[in-house]
């Protein structure tokens, strides 16, 4: 065949044949690439979050074969694992004149903070992808010669993109079953035009990971619904010996399982979202069918038996059954304001048992987020359709019972969120590990967009055009902040303040591996350089010297803006008179430090002050690497 005559039938097969939905597939793909190239070209910037850091540097062990270790060390978890060890007589070491019950001098700590999930998948990621740990000061990672992009924090934002268009795909599914094509394609726009999602994708987080899970929760609802209402009754009846389950039934029991295992994948995700169980049952016991007692005892067994090796390993290594994140609760009240119970070596819990505090934080929590979080669900515009569209009365049982499932979901969610809340959510708001809200967006997307799409059939167009003007509108407004986000004034990729990456490898890399600094940003240290870092105790005598002499010295100390920007008056002037505040007080007015804190030494020819502080037990620049591993 001639090439003129191949030519002529690919474009005939592209006009009239098939080719059409390949090339409009093609077209599709396309244009959400040029999207992403746009974004992280023009909005792109390195981690930023304290859950994003913490998360990688566990996944960086993980791959390197140190176990599910940490370097990031809480005060908080060195008093849980040594309180354990003590109590059941467990030691690490060979030195029993100083037994290590922390286990952070002769082994490393072991992390009780993160749930499982997201950093092994990091950990896969980081075997398989060419990730390369010490800045990079050439071509695309650099503008310039200078540093601009962490390589090691963009693919980690590469691999949750992917994910977020797993999320985008499973939207646009759920919704064209739930309604039909429009609301799909329009309501997967909305996902993909989600600036709020894109930040969380660049955060370093497991939210988009999570966000896929639920998202595949939903579509098991969808299917249990459907199944449980079409599934003829089972041949035979309760006096029958033969009684015989159709395969309908046992698929909808499989179904079941499927959903307990989805949960318990997000719960050890984030342990939080271990809550959906709550509204998972619920629907399985008020929707399922006749059987609906086994498929809940099913759904609930296969999420016991995911959860369960885990805990047992918690306990195992810290007496807790979900390690300092089990403490959220309390963080955040006004027994523990901030983030004083992870800084705490020696927390006061005696009044941990109080309802009080809970109840002001419960309180104050559905306030802010009844005041702000549900009016900008989802970030767009969109929210405003989704709560006016629950009064909507749909014909099909599906809408309806699924409306039932995301109401449920938000109740619980608001509970959750309200008493998990701590200061992270001041620190960086609305992108935070506890933001569960956010998972809602797709189906508050969807519903949404069926409302517009309910209000544009009662509209007396002239022109079918017009419906289409009216969805584009709709559209543009609801993904402004991500139009703006795209605009060609290109934004630093930079996270400072605090965080600058060659900066911490500098200052880390004065450490040796079996070494611990102290910094206020210790995931910051513990991600970009590599080495164990314990967080800033909360005073620079007592509980510092607590770690320092009993439990592992402090070789050096580094503080960021992160503490030196902190409020003059409640951080620094009323604190004690050995707190951080009084110490840089002395240190940048006076230049001078307690006469018994052992680091007192900084580098001559790096300049510090006033926006940082660096110190250290000895000249250990003279002695440090070429380069951090």
């Amino acid at each position: 065949m001639r090439i003129a005559e191949i030519i002529q039938t690919a474009i005939h097969k592209m006009e009239v044949g098939g080719g059409q939905r390949y090339l409009r597939y093609f077209l599709l793909a396309l244009a959400v690439l040029i999207m992403g190239l746009r974004y992280d070209f023009h909005a792109y910037k390195n981690m930023f979050t304290p859950e994003g850091m913490d998360a990688a540097q566990l996944a960086h062990n993980i791959a390197d074969g140190k176990g599910y270790t940490t370097q990031l060390i809480r005060p908080l978890s060195l008093y849980l694992v040594q309180s354990h060890n003590q109590e059941k007589g467990i030691t690490f070491g060979t030195n029993a004149a100083s037994p290590d019950f922390a286990r952070i001098k002769t082994v490393p700590h072991p992390d009780i903070a993160n749930p499982p999930v997201y950093p092994v998948m990091l950990a896969g990621l980081m075997k398989v992808l060419p990730f390369r740990y010490p800045v990079d000061l050439n071509g695309f990672w650099s503008d310039n010669g200078k540093f601009a992009i962490y390589q090691p924090d963009f693919l980690i934002a590469l691999f949750n993109q992917f994910l977020l268009l797993a999320a985008v795909i499973l939207t646009f599914f759920i919704a064209r079953k739930l309604f039909d094509t429009g609301v799909g394609w329009l309501s997967a726009i909305l996902v993909l035009g989600c600036n709020l999602l894109w930040r969380f994708s660049i955060s370093g987080m497991s939210t988009i990971l999570l966000l896929v899970v639920f998202l595949a929760i939903t579509w098991c609802i969808l299917k249990i619904e459907e199944m449980a209402r079409g599934l003829e009754p089972p041949v035979g009846n309760a006096l029958s010996p033969q009684l015989k389950v159709s395969p309908g039934a046992n698929r909808l029991l499989g179904l079941s399982v499927v959903l307990g295992v989805l949960t318990g994948v997000g719960a050890l995700t984030r342990y939080a979202f271990g809550w959906a169980i709550i509204p998972v049952v619920l629907f399985l016991i008020l929707f399922s069918g006749g059987r609906r007692a086994l498929h809940m005892l099913a759904a609930l067994g296969a999420f016991a038996v995911l959860l369960t090796p885990w805990i047992v390993r918690n306990k195992m290594v810290s007496g807790t059954p979900f390690g300092t994140a089990g403490y959220a609760i309390v963080e955040g009240t006004f027994l523990f304001p901030r983030f004083q119970l992870e800084r705490s070596l020696h927390p006061d819990l005696t009044h941990a048992f109080w309802l009080a505090p809970y109840l002001q934080k419960l309180a104050g929590g559905v306030r802010d987020i009844f005041e702000n979080g549900l009016p900008k669900l989802g970030g767009g515009w969109a929210s405003t359709f989704f709560l006016a569209g629950l009064l909507l009365q749909f014909r099909s049982i599906a809408i309806r019972l699924m409306r039932y499932f995301l109401l449920m979901c938000l109740g619980v969610f608001i509970v959750v969120q309200s008493l998990g809340q701590t200061y992270l959510f001041t620190e960086t708001p609305d992108v935070n590990s506890e933001n569960l809200l956010v998972l809602l967006a797709p189906l508050v997307f969807i519903y949404g967009v069926s409302l517009l799409f309910t209000l544009a059939d009662q509209m007396t167009l002239p022109a079918i055009q017009l419906r289409y003007a009216v969805m584009a509108i709709f559209a543009v407004i609801c993904c402004l902040p991500m139009i703006f986000a795209l605009s060609p004034i290109r934004n630093s990729p930079l996270s400072y303040p605090p965080y600058f990456p060659p900066e911490i490898q500098q200052t880390s890399g004065y450490l040796k591996q079996s070494e611990m600094g102290m910094s206020d940003v210790p995931w910051a240290v513990a991600w970009y350089g590599n080495r164990q870092c314990v967080w800033l105790t909360l005073d620079a005598q007592n509980e510092f010297f607590a770690i320092n002499d009993d439990i592992k010295s402090v070789r050096i100390l580094y503080l960021t803006p992160e503490t030196m920007d902190g409020k003059f008056l409640s951080d620094w002037i009323l604190q004690h008179e050995f707190s951080w505040g009084s110490f840089i007080i002395q240190a940048v007015t006076q230049n001078q430090l307690p006469p018994n804190f052992p680091l007192r030494y900084a580098p001559p020819k790096i300049k510090f002050l006033p926006e940082r502080i660096f110190l250290a037990d000895s000249e250990l620049w003279k002695i440090r690497p070429d380069t951090v591993k």
